[in-house]
Parts: C-alpha cells; structure tokens; sequence
C-alpha cells in the first residue's frame, strides 16, 4: 500500500495519487480550490478532546499515538479508516494534514496503521 504523508499547504503533485485531508478542522487560509482535495476524512481525526490536550507537544507523541489508535477502534472512526484502506488499495493516497510537524501528527498515526505497522 503506498500512503505517503504531505502538508495541506504544499503545492500537489502529479504522483499525490488521492489527496486526502484527515485533520478535523479546515486548515486556515486555505481555499477549497486551492487544496485540490479528492475527499476529506474528518471522521477518522482524533477527537477534539485529544487534539486540545496533545497540542502537537513532541514529548506527548508516544501517549497521543497510544489513545489515538483506542479512539481508531471506535465505530465511526473505523468506518472512515476502512473508507481509507479502500482508497488505498486502489492505488496511492496522501494523506494531508495542516500540521507542521507531520512526523508527529495523526497523519503519521494513520499512515502506519494503513501500512499495516
């Protein structure tokens, strides 16, 4: 499967495949036209609650991830999960996120999930 990771507001690319933004929030200053988005998978980003008490702290990464994946499991989550391996197993998807830090976003989270890892 091959799920790559990319900021909301980097310029698309022909091998983006899906773009698909999985941030609950529409990312600010950001057009629609603009995002040149295929879906917007607000269901499977973490709650509101956790986003707030992470607030993209590095150090709380490895707890975010761990209460992220038990929020993953619950029934709209995984339905908007398995609507992403769908997408997946037809070809590549990027999965979009407005954060700075991709390597420590749920983007990240997502992408290891859908790989399998």
């Amino acid at each position: 499967m091959e799920v790559r990771l990319r900021r909301v507001y980097d310029d698309a690319s022909a091998d983006d495949g899906k773009r698909i933004l999985v941030d609950r929030v529409w990312p600010r200053g950001l057009s629609k036209d603009k995002a040149r988005l295929d879906e917007w998978a607000k269901d499977v980003a973490p709650s509101t609650e956790l986003r707030k008490w992470y607030g993209h702290e590095a150090g709380r990464f490895g707890e975010f991830a761990r209460r992220y994946e038990a929020e993953l499991d619950e029934p709209e989550r995984a339905a908007a999960l398995d609507r992403l391996r769908e997408i997946a197993g037809g070809g590549p998807v990027t999965l979009l996120t407005a954060t700075k830090d991709i390597d420590h976003s749920q983007a990240a989270v997502l992408a290891a999930r859908l790989r399998g890892g």
